[in-house]
C-alpha cells in the first residue's frame, strides 16, 4: 500500500494486527507499520493514541500486579483507561487494527489484572521501568561559593 503524502515522514513504531499478543502481521516476512494501515493523517493520530495508551496500561498493570510496584498514581491510570475506552468506542473500526485488539476489546477499564501482565515480553519491558524508577540519580559535585562575612555598612 503505498505512502499518502500526510503520513510520508512519519517515524512510528508498527501497529500490529490480528491475535499474536506481540502483535506481528507479517506478509511474508514483512510486518505492516502503522502508517501503511490508514489512509488519513487523523485516522493515523487515533490509531496511535489507542496504541499509547494499550501499551501504558498493560505495562503500568504488570508494574502494579505483577511486580508490586507503582510508578504512577492510580488517578493517571484512570485517567488513561477511561480514555482508551472512550477512544475505541468513538472509533471502533481504528481500534480493531490496532496492536493488542483482542486483549482490550471487550475491557471497560476498571483494573489492568487481567491483561496479558504474565507475558514474558511485558515483564521484561515493565522491568525496566522499575529499574530506571529505582536508580538513583548521578550526582554533580558542586562546589560553594565563598560567602563573604564581612558586611559594609555604607
Amino acid at each position: 500500500m503505498p505512502l499518502r503524502q500526510a503520513v510520508r515522514h512519519r517515524t512510528l513504531t508498527p501497529v500490529f494486527v490480528g491475535s499474536n499478543p506481540t502483535g506481528a502481521v507479517n506478509k511474508g516476512d514483512y510486518v505492516m507499520k502503522t502508517y501503511e494501515l490508514f489512509t488519513t493523517g487523523i485516522e493515523l493520530d487515533i490509531a496511535e493514541k489507542i496504541q499509547q495508551r494499550r501499551y501504558q496500561l498493560l505495562i503500568h498493570s504488570c508494574i502494579y500486579y505483577h511486580l508490586n510496584q507503582n510508578i504512577i498514581s492510580d488517578k493517571q491510570w484512570d485517567i488513561w483507561a477511561r480514555e482508551l475506552v472512550s477512544l475505541q468506542k468513538q472509533y471502533p473500526r481504528i481500534s480493531e487494527k490496532v496492536t493488542l485488539y483482542q486483549y482490550f476489546k471487550d475491557w471497560d477499564a476498571s483494573t489492568g489484572a487481567f491483561l496479558p501482565i504474565t507475558e514474558e515480553w511485558v515483564i521484561k519491558i515493565a522491568s525496566r521501568f522499575t529499574a530506571v524508577k529505582q536508580s538513583k540519580p548521578i550526582q554533580k559535585s558542586v562546589q560553594k561559593k565563598p560567602t563573604n562575612t564581612k558586611r559594609r555598612l555604607f
